[in-house]
């Protein structure tokens, strides 16, 4: 198996990003990635070539409705699909969101629930009624999305554990959600801010679809991860250690509760077997963070 580098939100000029889909691929191209999901809204973007040591190209759409007068935006990512998926705006959230990830799978595609703060639109209490999705975004490096939550708000971590604590398996995700290649700014939708790294057994769209649909990757804004391995026994992680760079790994469980913080680029947590699930997020002394991906115990019937 290996390691591979991807974006799955990217926007271009077939919506609203400011650039062509050949130079946003481009982008992605000179900077290593090694598979890009062009996401555009309400379109399926198809390039009609490209250079063969360029990404591999996975089709998408960011499937955007709108409901309650157009004050509550519903996004969603369909990864893989086969077709466009015109977006179904129905009267409560949870249908909505229902409705477009069946839509979503019925195209042969996985669903990535996009930015749950942006527009502060629904949290934990919609998603754990919500069935057949297989990603979150965790972190979206958009500006204005409020990844951090905020007063009587939950951070976008929290809508995850949140979610997993009712034993829903759901994969979180770092995205770009990309608009802006020209001109970078912290209040630009720019390239290059969060990522994941899929564990596949070779550079297939088949086989980066498995390891999204499975879990089999992590996530990132710059922090690199030699190696992720986790049973019902232990969880264990080995950080690419960068220069100088310090690094903490919280282990976290069922609410969010920390079970564990280690110092240094090793991790060996010893599961006691009284856990719903085990995931960890690596914190780096430079501001970067990666997250692995839930481990859930058994459970007896």
């Amino acid at each position: 198996m290996t390691w591979y580098k991807g974006n799955l939100h990217t926007h271009t000029t077939e919506s609203d990003g400011d650039a062509d889909p050949e130079f946003v691929t481009n982008w992605f191209k000179e900077h290593s990635y090694d598979f890009l999901v062009l996401s555009d809204h309400n379109h399926r973007t198809l390039l009609d070539h490209r250079d063969d040591d360029g990404p591999l190209m996975i089709p998408g759409e960011e499937v955007s409705a709108r409901i309650f007068d157009g004050t509550v935006p519903i996004h969603i990512n369909g990864i893989g699909i086969n077709r466009v998926v015109e977006p179904i705006a129905l009267d409560t959230i949870v249908d909505t969101i229902q409705a477009n990830v069946d839509a979503i799978r019925q195209a042969d595609g996985i669903s990535s629930i996009n930015h749950p703060n942006y527009g502060w639109a629904f949290d934990h209490n919609e998603l754990i009624q919500i069935n057949g999705a297989s990603l979150l975004e965790v972190y979206n490096g958009a500006p204005f999305v409020n990844n951090d939550g905020g007063a009587e708000k939950y951070s976008t971590e929290e809508i995850w554990d949140g979610v997993l604590s009712k034993g829903k398996v759901i994969f979180g995700v770092a995205t770009d959600d990309s608009h802006h290649y020209y001109d970078f700014a912290q209040d630009k939708h720019n390239p290059g801010r969060g990522w994941v790294v899929v564990d596949a057994e070779n550079l297939t769209q088949e086989s980066i679809i498995y390891g999204l649909r499975n879990g089999l990757f992590y996530s990132s804004t710059g922090v690199e991860l030699d190696s992720v391995g986790g049973d019902s026994q232990q969880l264990r992680i080995v950080i690419s250690q960068q220069r100088d760079t310090l690094y903490r790994t919280v282990v976290s469980g069922q609410n969010g509760e920390i079970l564990a913080e280690v110092d240094g680029p090793e991790v060996n947590y010893q599961l006691k077997g009284n856990e719903v699930y085990v995931r960890a997020t690596v914190f780096s002394s430079n501001g970067r963070k990666a997250w692995t991906q839930p481990v859930f115990l058994p459970r007896d019937n």
